[in-house]
């Protein structure tokens, strides 16, 4: 299915889903990012699925139709199973908030109790695309890397784990 989703009906599902025109295009910035990320990976060899990454990157933030609270990426989901779009980009778009999240604390803050940790190549560089994202613009990493301990305080677990995918997606991108 999601090789015959194009990037113009990935589009046309987060309008009709009711995503406003700011949320769109944070999703185009984080698409275009994800995707140089991804061609970069399949060029040094990386089993990458490149339109898969393109559509996650388009389709992240579905669930911003229903909510911008931590619960977005799991409203996301349901939004995107209820679409029937493909397990594969419902995962991107339930594991790219924060730089993941393990079932532990996502039971703690009220979400369902199940890992929402980025697993693949492809949920991997979506979930990190979206953190050098500021609205429609590129960030640094080092400028994610303030903006999650201002928001989350410099000793939360996720502080580390943007580490770790920082370095993860870094390495296969060069």
């Amino acid at each position: 299915m999601s090789e015959d989703l194009t990037e113009k009906d990935a589009l046309r599902l987060l309008r009709e889903a009711g995503c406003d025109e700011e949320v769109v295009k944070h999703s185009v910035a984080v698409s275009n990012l994800a995707y140089e990320l991804a061609c970069k990976a399949a060029e040094k060899g990386y089993p990458v699925n490149v339109h898969l990454v393109k559509l996650g990157g388009l389709l992240h933030d579905i669930g911003r139709s229903v909510t911008h609270k931590v619960d977005h990426g799991v409203k996301g989901g349901e939004i995107a199973r209820k679409l029937k779009l493909p397990p594969k980009l419902v995962r991107i778009v339930e594991c790219h908030v924060g730089a993941g999240i393990p079932e532990g604390e996502a039971q703690v803050i009220g979400l369902p109790r199940r890992s929402y940790m980025p697993e693949t190549l492809e949920e991997k560089i979506v979930c990190y695309a979206d953190k050098l994202i500021k609205g429609k613009n590129r960030a640094t990493f080092q400028q994610a890397m303030r903006d999650m301990i201002n928001n989350l305080g410099s000793n939360h677990p996720a502080v580390q784990r943007l580490i770790d995918l920082h370095e993860t997606v870094s390495k296969i991108t060069g």
